[in-house]
């Protein structure tokens, strides 16, 4: 079932704005450089906190970012994307990732715990527990009637803390949209190792609509939005983990590199010029945040 068109609309590209598909190639340039940018400076012990690295993963969070900007953001720990597209500050999240007090969570959260509330955006972070982010977005979503996501893995969909949060939400009607961002690993035990059922039927079984797609961008865009109509529901997104579990290492090749995917589709719709320049920007800007030397001006203070 996996695969790098599993789910996907046939040329939906074509379909959508040239505003609308530049805009999420940015917030995944952003999210792909900063990560890279932070892979150096982790190397370099400029940075020795754990990371939790979304790259491989950008597209989920910058296509989710444009479909449903408003809602509140229950993400886990593999969510730098997340805070980045959705309007988190890089250099918040960068002095975070620094242990310092000028951090989004004044340096005492780190990498997995990440929140936001600035720029119009509502993004709760959690204690560490795996999966309990969901309880917490169920609970917010009954407390306050505004809609909600709630993002979390397929290790984590396992746990005690989902199920019984989407039963929930279905019993009481909640407007909760429930991402599994799948990649097929927890830690490095693959899906089929660990179980023989789907996540997706039983959120079916539960009572919400269900479906599986991979990453591609325009396809999560089309279907978040039709899907935000009809809460709550759920979608089984496969992506591909880039890096280590936790930290700046590789375990093996990606299965598909949904990176050069998007650029060669983008390129394909003639938008060459203006995807090189755009990935320019973000490798420029990036680069600056984590420049050597001022990461080592910043550690001293």
């Amino acid at each position: 079932m996996r695969s790098s068109n599993f789910g996907i609309i046939p040329n939906i590209s074509k379909s959508f704005e040239t505003g609308l598909l530049l805009d999420i190639f940015r917030r995944i340039c952003f999210s792909r450089y900063f990560d890279l940018g932070l892979i150096n400076a982790a190397n370099e012990k400029l940075v020795t906190s754990m990371v939790y690295l979304s790259l491989g993963q950008e597209s989920i969070s910058a296509a989710l970012s444009k479909a449903i900007p408003e809602y509140l953001i229950f993400a886990q720990h593999r969510c730098h994307d997340t805070y980045l597209s959705f309007g988190g500050n890089p250099e918040k999240l960068r002095d975070e990732l620094l242990c310092l007090p000028s951090g989004s969570s004044k340096g005492r959260a780190g990498s997995n715990c990440l929140q936001c509330f600035e720029n119009n955006v509502s993004m709760f972070g959690h204690h560490g527990l795996i999966g309990e982010n969901v309880p917490l977005g169920v609970g917010a979503a009954l407390g306050s009637g505004k809609p909600v996501v709630c993002i979390f893995g397929d290790g984590a969909a396992e746990e005690d803390y989902v199920f019984s949060a989407m039963g929930f939400a279905v019993t009481h009607k909640l407007p909760v949209l429930f991402v599994c961002e799948d990649n097929n690993l927890s830690i490095l035990t693959t899906v089929e190792v660990r179980r023989s059922w789907s996540v997706t039927n039983v959120a079916k079984a539960l009572g919400m609509p269900g479906i599986d797609i991979t990453d591609d961008p325009w396809t999560i865009y089309k279907k978040t939005q039709e899907l935000k109509n009809n809460l709550p529901a759920f979608i089984n997104i496969y992506t591909c983990r880039a890096r280590w579990h936790v930290g700046t290492g590789i375990d093996n090749p990606p299965e598909w590199d949904r990176f050069k995917i998007v650029k060669d589709e983008l390129n394909g719709l003639g938008l060459s010029d203006q995807i090189a320049k755009i990935e320019e920007e973000a490798k420029t800007s990036m680069e600056k945040l984590w420049d050597k030397k001022l990461l080592q001006k910043l550690s001293k203070k």
